[in-house]
């Protein structure tokens, strides 16, 4: 029998992990670096059935629930952003109304989805602010997505991301979170504290789902 391929995290890339949880439908591990917990590559789903998932959410921009709820983003955003800021909205997603929100705000912003708004020249730009809701998760390679992201963020820049946390073992069990196929990689408090480390930011835990990380320099 062929021995399996050695796992790495797929944020950053180190060798020690840990099986930590699994279920009728998948199995989760932890890497004992950066604490990330994540789905491995052949339990994930290909781009199109990511798709047909995406597709059954009903997210309008006008609707004001949906406003409500990316409110919690965008108001401490809002709060930190220097007039005339302009940014991106990395996975907006086919109701990108956080865009519309922050714009209504006076800051211009780009939008980018690789299945619903693929404009590739968009990020060959740099932005006073990245937001990233409902979105990390979904990350397949999250190393190469966070270094994409923070070599478009300027100095003194801001990432604002919106994903729920790992808190331990037991809650993980029971979590409706990981119950999404699409969601592939859970951040705790210990992964954002790593990549602020590692990008060289300070981090702000605004509720149990957002967050903002500011570059330093």
């Amino acid at each position: 029998m062929k021995p399996a391929d050695p796992l790495y995290c797929p944020l950053c890339a180190e060798s020690k992990i840990e099986h930590f949880h699994s279920d009728k439908q998948r199995d989760y591990f932890l890497c004992s670096t950066c604490a990330l917990v994540f789905v491995p590559p052949a339990q994930q789903l290909d781009l199109q059935k990511q798709k047909a998932v995406y597709d059954y959410h009903q997210n309008d921009v006008h609707d004001t629930g949906y406003r409500k709820f990316l409110s919690r983003l965008a108001i401490p955003l809002s709060a930190r952003l220097l007039p005339g800021a302009s940014g991106l909205d990395f996975g907006c997603g086919p109701g990108p109304a956080l865009s519309l929100m922050l714009n209504e705000q006076g800051f211009p912003t780009a939008l980018y989805d690789p299945i619903y708004a693929d404009y590739p020249e968009v990020l060959q730009d740099q932005y006073d602010f990245i937001s990233c809701t409902e979105v990390v998760e979904h990350f397949t390679e999250p190393g190469l997505e966070f270094s994409r992201l923070f070599s478009m963020i300027k100095p003194k820049g801001i990432l604002a991301i919106m994903t729920k946390r790992v808190i331990d073992r037991q809650a993980f069990a029971q979590w409706h979170y990981k119950i999404d196929p699409t969601h592939v990689c859970f951040f705790s408090d210990k992964t954002f504290l790593w990549l602020a480390d590692r990008y060289r930011c300070r981090t702000e835990f605004i509720d149990r789902d957002v967050l903002i990380l500011s570059r330093l320099n």
